[in-house]
This record gives structure tokens, C-alpha cells and sequence, in this order.
């Protein structure tokens, strides 16, 4: 008797786990990788950022503040990447109005897909984009 109950036990725990990693549409809710992140930034960061993350992009030089290279974060920031910064202004941080900023801030319709991400020791709702792409930028520090 013991046996069957620890039996249904692991095996319902491990349907809620296996569950839990699909959403309701049946889809794959998988946390995103740096390819991921890498396909967003190529979508929407680029043409400011340059392909490489250096601030070098096609239309940087029009623009009336110069994009930072993004290589370079971590080493700014005592060689560790500073993700809740860094989520913060990509995402749109209150203290930095659009007029006050040159980047759009990305956000909206992105905070109904949510993922917990590690920032700082805090399991924290990120979307899903903004996960990958805080992936990716971690990944091109130099």
C-alpha cells in the first residue's frame, strides 16, 4: 500500500512538472535561449546596435545620442552583466521617459507572455523576448 501511494506520488508529480512546461494551446513554454535572443536582436536591435552589439549600425550615425556597445557591459559594471539594469531600460524604465531616451521601450503586449528569470537571486516575471535577448547580450560580453 505504501508503495502504490509513493508510486502516485512521483508519477502525478511528474505529470504537474511535465505540464507545466506546456501552455494551454499545447506549446512549447521552454525558457528562451541565446538563439532566441539572438533572432530579437537581429529583428530589432541591429539597425542602432550594429550585428555584433559594438553601437555601430546603419543608422546610428543619425541619431542624436550614439548607441552604447552593448559588448561592453559587464566590463563597465565590475565584469558582471547587469541584467536588472539592463532589463530595466530595454523593457522601458520609469525613471527615463520616451522623450528622454532615444531606444523605444519595448514592453506592452510582451507582459502576457511571462518567464522567471534569475535577476539579481529574484525569480522575476520577464517576457519572454526580453528573456532571450538578456540571454544573448550575456553571452557577447567581452
Amino acid at each position: 500500500m505504501r508503495r502504490t501511494n509513493l508510486a502516485l506520488l512521483v508519477l502525478s508529480s511528474t505529470f504537474l512538472v511535465l505540464a507545466s512546461c506546456t501552455s494551454p494551446d499545447g506549446q512549447n513554454e521552454a525558457m528562451p535561449t541565446r538563439a532566441d535572443g539572438a533572432a530579437f536582436f537581429a529583428a530589432n536591435c541591429v539597425s542602432c546596435h550594429g550585428a555584433g552589439g559594438q553601437g555601430v549600425g546603419t543608422t546610428a550615425d543619425g541619431l542624436a545620442v550614439l548607441p552604447p556597445n552593448l559588448t561592453l557591459l559587464s566590463a563597465e559594471n565590475d565584469d558582471r552583466f547587469p541584467a536588472a539594469r539592463a532589463l530595466s531600460y530595454i523593457y522601458g524604465d520609469p525613471q527615463n521617459s520616451h522623450l528622454a531616451r532615444v531606444m523605444p521601450q519595448f514592453g506592452g503586449e510582451m507582459a502576457e507572455d511571462l518567464v522567471p528569470v534569475d535577476i539579481e537571486g529574484v525569480l522575476t516575471p520577464t517576457p519572454r523576448e526580453l528573456a532571450g535577448l538578456l540571454v544573448y547580450l550575456e553571452s557577447i560580453q567581452q
